[in-house]
């Protein structure tokens, strides 16, 4: 009897003590399994990327300035070993510098950051550039559902090379003073036509180049506007054209006029207490177009630094690239919305972001080839004012 207790006793004991056994004897096989697991693909492509790109040591980005702070600051100080080189300018002056330099058999730059004009009109024509997509790699980056429309934006047309990380809406580009006008009383781009605004609108040239075409643009294309809005804006307002950018700010600060169209640095006119404004995204009926004024990215082909661009295209692309952008962006009044869409937008500008249920017009850059058209519609109308005067 004694020895059917032990032998019970004994039992109870191993019985306890079996679990905590096949759980160590499983614990080593569990990481002998996880040290045999392979990497995901994209980790393996990005060590590697990243240690080339460390090998390669330099990154060189002609850019507006608006990125250099970007570069110099956020990616310089998460890639130490690769020295950022950046050259900072306009569209017009960066694209002929790239041209120049590429009929001297030199090839000095890895990317482009810039508006949509020069990448698409200068660089495609002239294929120089590599397709984007082959160098995303981070899942974030390559997963199109956190970006604006769930999907990537291109400026080009087979959707590779220009790739479009900024979608900043305007309400035509129009800069109001504040003392003369209530934005509430303006519910419709019609209203500016209304007999109480005329010889109260200035506009910089029309005829050429520069913010006031992405705005010719959306009126052009926009059904509720066309080209007759255009035709009676220069034919029946007594519109004044005037050349320099200083002389339209002042003349809208002093109340010489109510409305510009195609003004810049209002941003840092308003900054500077000027009693300035321009209408929410949104507010107006026909509602505002979209579009990318700083923010496409392109990689030229023979570029010197290939694995390094890499990583800072990745970068710029990612949660935090695009953070880390509108935090620089804040600093000069946060002007411009990034098209991600699971970051925080607070640094935007109420000004500049795109807001849920407003209308918008995203602006195709094929749209460009209708400015000879529109430019002839406005040629005709101010004629057509003259003569009536």
């Amino acid at each position: 009897m004694l020895n059917q207790i032990r032998i019970g006793i004994l039992l109870i004991i191993a019985l306890q003590l079996l679990p905590c056994n096949v759980a160590m004897a499983a614990e080593p096989r569990a990481a002998w399994q996880m040290a045999a697991e392979p990497r995901a693909a994209w980790q393996v492509d990005w060590e590697k990327t990243v240690k080339a790109a460390e090998d390669e040591g330099a990154l060189v980005i002609y850019m507006t300035q608006a990125f250099e702070p970007v570069f110099r600051e956020s990616f310089q100080k998460k890639y130490p070993k690769i020295k950022v080189v950046t050259a900072t300018g306009r569209g017009p002056e960066l694209s002929q510098r790239v041209m120049s330099e590429r009929r001297a058999e030199k090839f000095a730059v890895d990317l482009y950051i810039s508006g949509n004009i020069s990448p698409l009109t200068v660089f495609h024509r002239a294929k120089i550039l590599e397709p984007i997509k082959p160098l995303l790699v981070l899942p974030e980056v390559v997963d199109p559902s956190g970006w604006y429309e769930g999907k990537h934006h291109y400026d080009d047309p087979e959707n590779r090379y220009i790739f479009v990380f900024e979608g900043t809406p305007r309400s035509g580009e129009i800069t109001f003073n504040t003392k003369l006008v209530n934005p509430a009383e303006i519910k419709s781009y019609w209203d500016l036509l209304s007999s109480k605004w005329k010889g109260k609108i200035v506009s910089v040239d029309p005829l050429v180049s520069g913010p006031i075409s992405a705005a010719q643009i959306f009126f052009y294309r926009q059904p509720d506007l066309g080209a007759e809005f255009i035709r009676k804006l220069h034919a029946e307002t007594d519109i004044a054209i005037v050349r320099s950018n200083e002389q339209m700010l002042d003349w809208l600060s002093s109340g010489k006029y109510a409305f510009g169209i195609g003004a810049r640095d209002v941003d840092t006119a308003m900054m500077q207490g000027l009693p300035l404004a321009q209408f929410l995204p949104g507010s107006l009926k026909e509602g505002s177009s979209v579009t990318a004024y700083n923010g496409t990215l392109s990689y030229f082909n023979r570029a010197p630094h290939a694995a390094a661009a890499k990583v800072a295209i990745n970068w710029l692309l990612s949660r935090e690239g695009q953070t880390a952008w509108l935090d620089a962006n804040q600093k000069t009044g946060g002007l411009y919305d990034s098209l991600r869409e699971d970051i925080s937008k607070e640094k935007v500008n109420e000004r500049a972001r795109r807001v849920k249920g407003g209308k918008f017009l995203w602006l195709n850059p094929a749209w460009i080839e209708d400015l000879d058209t529109i430019r002839g519609i406005i040629k005709s109308a101010l004629a057509s004012a003259a003569k009536g005067k």
